[in-house]
């Protein structure tokens, strides 16, 4: 292992890889309750898409180890199979075997430009600055999910609020949700303590620590499960499982729309998106890893994005939405996850969930909304590299961070980091500090925005 992944080169240990590893699965395990559940919205086998959903995310993160060697884990995007059940599916009226099937020509495009270089020259051609906005957009990105996912901020007639502990008493939701928010905050606190005392592994004792006092309020009764608003066991009804059947979805891909303008855009649509996601994850996560080489550059680029496309065509053809680079990364990183060994072991877990999906599903999300809080605060900490004193590149860097965080998307804010980064460089009268393909893609983005 240490000659494979360099684990003395990258200053870390097969101990500390592992529970980076573990880590980074159990603040992203809640996929694999999630996306059956979405993707069944479609008419899709939940118990398929369950097998499929592990299956390709152990293949994509076990590709991201040996070919990149870096610290990656990769799943079914959120968002994305939303946008391939309630809109492709429900919504225009496609079936779930021609949304599978786009979802695979996104996955081979994928292959084509990775090894054509494209996504990697498109990473290397966004400038440091932008590089490292990215990193602190993801930070309060990854932090408002969180928040949501612990339903301490919840919808408004203002967008958002905090949640009213009052509100909960009085309508009686307390012992359903607001003691998991209560738990949540507690959850934040506690790692936060045991970051401050310097504990190796605290964000995942957190987690530990935030889902077992949950346990002991479901034992004492303060805590009472409600299934139909969303609040389910946090006590395992069992350990070990037999995994269901991928046949119902397996091989399910239908070319008979491939030419057809709907496909194509619904195609680009989860082309663009998941590009744009990669790159801002893929630099978000490679910054805080201070894996960026003194160019800015990440060494590896090539294999994680193949493994990005690999891992889409794989996951098509097993029965699952867009497979993606997870910005729940931060946390394995945050652990001090450097190499491929913290996505193997996270790839392993995956396979392991197939057996033992009764524990791993019982991953309460007020469990894992301290994790993601606490990463947040950690990839906050790349603003201070950021030249505020530089209007010309502070701006474009504020723009990209505000924008990930209110319009809650890493693509958006990537879109508007770049072409506020063009314009006002050539409005400086410096167009010539600018790259040929910085202004294609300012091009293409307001294309885009134009045109869809």
């Amino acid at each position: 292992m240490e000659q494979f992944f360099k684990l003395k080169e990258h200053g870390t240990n097969v101990k500390q890889e592992l529970a980076a590893g573990l880590t980074t699965f159990m603040t992203m395990a809640y996929i694999l309750a999630v996306n059956p559940s979405i993707l069944s919205a479609s008419g899709m086998d939940s118990g398929a898409i369950f097998t499929a959903t592990a299956l390709a995310s152990a293949i994509a993160s076990f590709l991201m180890a040996l070919l990149a060697n870096l610290p990656f884990v990769l799943s079914a995007g959120m968002g994305l199979n939303a946008y391939f059940a309630y809109t492709v599916v429900l919504g225009m009226g496609y079936s779930w075997e021609m949304a599978l099937t786009a979802v695979f020509m996104e996955g081979l495009i994928f292959v084509i430009l990775s090894l054509t270089n494209v996504r990697e020259a498109i990473f290397n051609a966004i400038p440091a600055t932008l590089k490292i906005a990215v990193s602190v957009g993801i930070g309060l990105f990854i932090t408002f999910i969180g928040l949501q996912n612990a339903h301490i901020v919840v919808d408004s007639a203002t967008l958002v609020s905090v949640f009213s502990f009052s509100g909960s008493l009085e309508n009686g939701t307390f012992n359903y949700e607001g003691i998991t928010v209560l738990l949540a905050v507690i959850g934040i606190l506690i790692t936060a303590i045991l970051m401050l005392r310097n504990v190796k592994g605290s964000i995942l004792l957190g987690i530990i620590a935030t889902w077992v006092l949950g346990i002991i309020c479901q034992i004492a009764g303060i805590y009472v499960p409600n299934p139909e608003a969303g609040f389910y066991s946090v006590i395992p009804s069992g350990i070990i499982s037999m995994p269901a059947s991928v046949a119902p979805t397996l091989f399910k891909l239908d070319f008979s729309h491939v030419l057809s303008v709907d496909f194509v855009v619904v195609m680009f649509a989860f082309l663009f998106v998941d590009m744009f996601d990669t790159l801002g994850t893929l630099i978000g996560c490679a910054s805080k890893a201070e894996l960026l080489d003194e160019e800015g550059k990440l060494p590896g680029i090539k294999g994680a994005l193949l493994s990005d496309a690999v891992g889409t065509m794989c996951g098509a053809v097993l029965g699952t939405s867009t497979i993606t680079t997870f910005v729940e990364s931060a946390s394995g990183i945050a652990e001090g996850g450097r190499t491929g060994l913290t996505a193997i072991s996270a790839g392993f877990l995956f396979l392991l969930s197939l057996f033992f999906s009764p524990l791993f599903l019982t991953i309460p999300s007020f469990a894992t909304a301290p994790a993601l809080v606490m990463v947040g605060f950690l990839m906050m900490q790349q603003v201070s590299k950021i030249e505020w004193d530089n209007i010309l590149e502070a701006i474009p860097a504020f723009i990209c961070i505000f924008a990930m965080a209110f319009m809650y998307s890493i693509s958006e804010g990537i879109c508007f980091g770049i072409i506020s980064y063009t314009v006002l460089n050539v409005a400086a009268g410096k167009a010539k500090q600018v790259t040929p393909l910085m202004y294609i893609l300012t091009v293409v983005f307001i294309l885009k925005y134009v045109l869809i």
